[in-house]
């Protein structure tokens, strides 16, 4: 049997000055994706409260179960991601390629500044999502009477409140749940 030559893999990447510095960039712009990606996926929530219902006679009740004339109305609150940790996410990836530019003296200083924004970015994602739901959560909608206000997580996620009178096909869904 004959052995055939192998060709030896290289030790690096490229030949280029300052590859390992390309490569932390490219991992910074891919964690920022990945991190705006999850942030959008797991930020999305929804919840609605109706108080009162429908009364045997068909006409409308309120929540403490007196008949009413008007349809009560409803809240629906939807989570939804912040425009602001988004454009968090960009402004800590440039402001990491800026400081490399202006103040990294060496690859190891300019790695560093590129991999405490890459782990900088993942935190304020997990941290973002983690708040927000918790925080939408314990949002007390069923003690809602129809006036008054809601504290939402900002800047951390966007709420967006809608509340419009019971329809006769949310009085049966309240009344099924019921």
């Amino acid at each position: 049997m004959s052995q055939t030559a192998r060709r030896e893999a290289p030790t690096r990447e490229s030949a280029l000055p300052g590859v390992e510095i390309i490569a932390r960039v490219r991992r910074l712009v891919v964690v920022g994706l990945l991190a705006a990606l999850g942030y959008s996926t797991f930020m999305t929530s929804g919840k609605g409260y109706c108080p009162g219902g429908v009364a045997a006679d068909g006409g409308f009740i309120d929540a403490a179960g007196n008949a009413t004339e008007t349809a009560p109305m409803c809240v629906d609150l939807a989570l939804q991601p912040s425009p602001l940790i988004l454009f968090a996410f960009a402004a800590i990836a440039f402001a990491a390629i800026t400081a490399v530019l202006r103040r990294a003296q060496d690859i190891p200083s300019a790695i560093r500044y590129l991999d405490r924004a890459a782990a900088a970015i993942a935190i304020l994602a997990v941290v973002s999502v983690t708040i927000s739901q918790i925080w939408f959560a314990m949002i007390p909608i069923t003690d809602w009477d129809g006036t008054g206000t809601f504290f939402y997580p900002f800047p951390f996620g966007s709420v967006e409140l809608t509340t419009e009178p019971m329809s006769a096909g949310q009085a049966l869904l309240v009344e099924a749940a019921a």
